[in-house]
């Protein structure tokens, strides 16, 4: 995995929740589904197993970010600094979606595990990838598209 590229994937909230918060876009785009380009196509998710390691560091997160205590002993430097910028909404977004109901293996996508975690009040992705040094350095998520 490259690690500009984990830096700037880091951790995210959904854009609708960034602009909420900020209470403006960061830029006017066209509407690209007016286009008639043809769409890159998706990289392909390998239905493989989970790294051991994945689904555990998933729920230790999720629970300390819940609890406002976000453990970043295992994570890379770049993804400490961008969870730094952004603990306190991550910690209340996920205290807001209630206790974890089940965790879902999904595949594998880049090198790094997808999930879907399905909270009480909320159906969530999530993507973990760990570095070469076995430190989390992806960590991704957002609301499950409506089906």
């Amino acid at each position: 995995m490259k690690t500009a590229l984990l830096a700037g994937l880091a951790l995210l909230l959904s854009p609708a929740a960034a602009m909420a918060q900020s209470g403006s876009a960061a830029a006017s785009l066209p509407n690209s589904f007016d286009q008639t380009t043809t769409a890159p196509a998706a990289p392909e998710i390998v239905q493989a197993m989970a790294d051991d390691r994945s689904e555990d560091a998933l729920r230790d997160f999720i629970a300390g970010a819940a609890a406002g205590d976000i453990d970043t002993a295992s994570m890379s430097d770049d993804l400490v600094t961008a969870i730094t910028a952004q603990s306190d909404q991550v910690s209340a977004l996920i205290a807001s979606y209630g206790a974890v109901e089940a965790v879902t293996f999904s595949g594998k996508q880049n090198g790094a595990d997808l999930f879907s975690v399905l909270f009480a009040n909320a159906d969530t992705q999530w993507v973990i990838g760990f570095n070469e040094a076995g430190k989390i350095a992806v960590l991704l998520f957002r609301p499950a598209p409506a089906q």
